[in-house]
């Protein structure tokens, strides 16, 4: 029981640190949320509960939030995040193909995450960068006019290297 305790307060208290970086203001509850996403990689429901809390929210306004936007998530995600443009430019150029692909190779299908918690998969309508369709971001990173041949070394390049989160790099 220590150690859910001890969970607990280092969750409070994260999310304490989060809060205040905001100030607590209602109009900052979509940062405050994209914030505890990038720690937890999802919104846990304790730290929900938490945010509610601190911010004296309504459960249910901050739930509501997270479930509006489908940039958040209430389950967990793998350490690496692959997504996958499908919106109309890419879909035309066989965006559904690198899907396909990536589905086979990871045994996974668009929405879930490898059993070993290192990848997770989803598709969007829209990456906003319609000249490099189809395109593929990973951790971040933009990998246009993907091909099925490209999914391969993307893929490799994924989980073989030592990800910096400062990176900025595009493999284009």
């Amino acid at each position: 029981m220590t150690v859910a305790v001890d969970q607990q307060y280092d969750l409070q208290s994260k999310i304490d640190e989060i809060v205040g970086e905001y100030g607590a203001k209602p109009t900052a509850l979509i940062m405050i949320l994209q914030d505890v996403q990038k720690h937890y990689r999802y919104l846990p429901e304790e730290a929900l509960r938490a945010v509610a809390k601190t911010m004296k929210l309504p459960l249910a306004q901050i739930y509501g939030v997270a479930t509006f936007y489908r940039t958040f998530t209430l389950k967990p995600t793998g350490k690496n995040h692959i997504c996958v443009c499908t919106g109309t430019a890419c879909h035309v150029r066989q965006a559904v193909v690198i899907v396909d692909k990536l589905e086979r190779d990871l045994g996974i299908t668009a929405g879930e995450t490898t059993a070993d918690g290192e990848v997770s998969l989803e598709t969007v309508n829209c990456l906003g960068a319609c000249a490099l369709g189809p395109l593929v971001t990973a951790n971040g990173i933009y990998y246009g006019n993907m091909t099925v041949t490209k999914v391969d070394k993307m893929l490799s390049e994924v989980l073989h290297k030592k990800h910096d989160s400062d990176s900025t790099e595009e493999a284009a």
